[in-house]
């Protein structure tokens, strides 16, 4: 479609939304642009659409492009699905809302994101008519206001290197400087941290939220000479490459490829990891509307797709059919294969919706005194 035409048919929609203009006037005026004949007022509503996708860039904008968009696309005649890789911060998105001007569609997020965006009614409500909450592994996976086309874990990794007897295997021996001397590594990030840390305490797995936040506090302080702090994945990767921290909590990408390259002198264990959703969030007031809703509905409903993007990214696949399409090479890296999922728990994203801010600023100023 020339991008002359396509203007005047999302300007057409945009009037038909704000209620200046009848359908039977938009159809009408579809018809003489030539778009919609023979269409359903939905089939024509998808004429000349186009999605903006946004990510946080590096190959996640090719990932998502290649295993999300461009099938939605060609599903969907005069669909187009445009990757965005500024990342689509909290803040970002309340300032595009709030100032009226929404350009986002849909937005790779979080769970406790979701939760806080939702409640300042920044986001719109995941219609659970159009996307199917069955296409998920979890319920944590499909949350008011996002659902999880992918996965990761947060994971115990270690330099082999260091411990000839045997490296640690749960989050109590993270935390034993004794057993295991060395430096440890975490993340600048209260989410998934403080969650291994009460299992370190040694609260049961599957009852593990609320959290003991005080305790949970005062136990990262014991180990605060012996700490260092990772604020992204490739700083987290570079910790760990050359031996300033011999055990680290790290994404199970990172510790992935870690692994490969280290020819497994830096190793990962799935027990007591953090399995998180990968949540994908509405801007509200986005001009996509319901193509939106049909969007993130169809990247949960097919698991080919999403082991795609667990060969390409190393994320993990969040549709119950897909683990079982996995390749044998890849099952020992993938976050919801049944084997690994069964030793992980699923963090709480309501919880940590609900006290992210006040918890964060508190483990903060623990780990920098």
């Amino acid at each position: 479609m020339q991008s002359f035409q396509q203007d005047c048919v999302e300007l057409a929609f945009r009037r038909f939304r704000r209620g200046e203009v009848s359908r039977r006037t938009l159809m009408a005026g579809l018809a003489a642009l030539g778009v919609g004949a023979g269409l359903s007022p939905k089939e024509a509503g998808a004429q000349g659409r186009q999605l903006v996708m946004v990510n946080w860039g590096g190959i996640a904008n090719d990932g998502f492009g290649r295993f999300y968009g461009d099938p939605f696309a060609a599903e969907n005649a005069g669909v187009r699905v445009v990757q965005d890789s500024t990342g689509p911060s909290a803040g970002r998105i309340r300032s595009m809302v709030e100032s009226g001007r929404v350009t986002w569609d849909l937005c790779d997020s979080s769970a406790s994101s979701s939760v806080v965006l939702g409640k300042q009614n920044l986001v719109s409500r995941i219609d659970y008519t159009i996307v199917n909450r069955e296409n998920v592994i979890a319920p944590g996976f499909a949350l008011e206001h996002g659902a999880a086309p992918y996965s990761f874990s947060s994971v115990l990794a270690y330099d082999s290197s260091k411990f000839p007897n045997g490296g640690p295997q749960n989050w109590a021996d993270f935390f034993d400087t004794r057993r295991f001397p060395g430096t440890r590594l975490l993340r600048r990030d209260a989410v998934a941290t403080l969650d291994a840390v009460q299992m370190a305490l040694g609260k049961d797995p599957a009852n593990l939220y609320p959290l003991d936040v005080r305790a949970c506090l005062a136990k990262v302080r014991e180990i605060r000479r012996n700490m260092v702090l990772w604020n992204s994945g490739s700083e987290s990767e570079q910790f760990l490459r050359t031996g300033e921290a011999v055990m680290g909590h790290i994404w199970h990408t990172r510790a992935t490829v870690l692994q490969r390259e280290t020819n497994g002198r830096i190793r990962f264990i799935w027990n007591q990891g953090l399995l998180q959703p990968g949540i994908f969030v509405i801007p509200r007031g986005n001009q996509g509307g319901e193509l939106a809703q049909r969007l993130l509905a169809s990247m949960l409903a097919k698991p080919e797709p999403q082991v795609g993007l667990l060969q390409f990214l190393g994320n993990g696949p969040t549709n119950p059919r897909a683990a079982a399409q996995v390749p044998a090479e890849l099952k020992e890296v993938n976050p919801t294969d049944p084997a690994n999922e069964r030793q992980q728990v699923v963090v709480n994203g309501v919880w940590w919706g609900d006290n992210y801010q006040s918890v964060n600023e508190q483990y903060l100023d623990a780990v920098t005194g």
